[in-house]
């Protein structure tokens, strides 16, 4: 399947919080979530449903936190297997990584 259209939405409780994935013509969610350690976002956990999976909802949930680690100025924690890979992939991002 190719990428379909995603929405994200920010959820944060302060010293945690979840990025929501919402997918064009499903009401199914990905989530990516978080805790506060240290002062840097451990991304604890990404998950995506079977439902929308295979269309990118995985690499923009990291986005969106990488986005805001730019803008807000946090590091990242990378404890979620797929949040690891990504740093992998994406050398560019080394300065984000706690």
């Amino acid at each position: 399947m190719s990428e379909a259209e995603v929405t994200i939405t920010r959820h944060d409780a302060g010293t945690s919080g979840e990025y929501h994935a919402h997918v064009a013509g499903s009401d199914t969610i990905g989530r990516l979530t978080w805790v506060t350690r240290g002062g840097a976002r451990d991304a604890e956990h990404t998950l995506v449903p079977e439902a929308i999976g295979g269309r990118g909802v995985a690499g923009r949930l990291v986005e969106a936190l990488i986005a805001d680690a730019r803008a807000q100025g946090f590091k990242v924690i990378p404890t979620c297997s797929y949040v690891a890979a990504q740093f992998k992939r994406h050398p560019e991002w080394a300065d984000l990584r706690a």
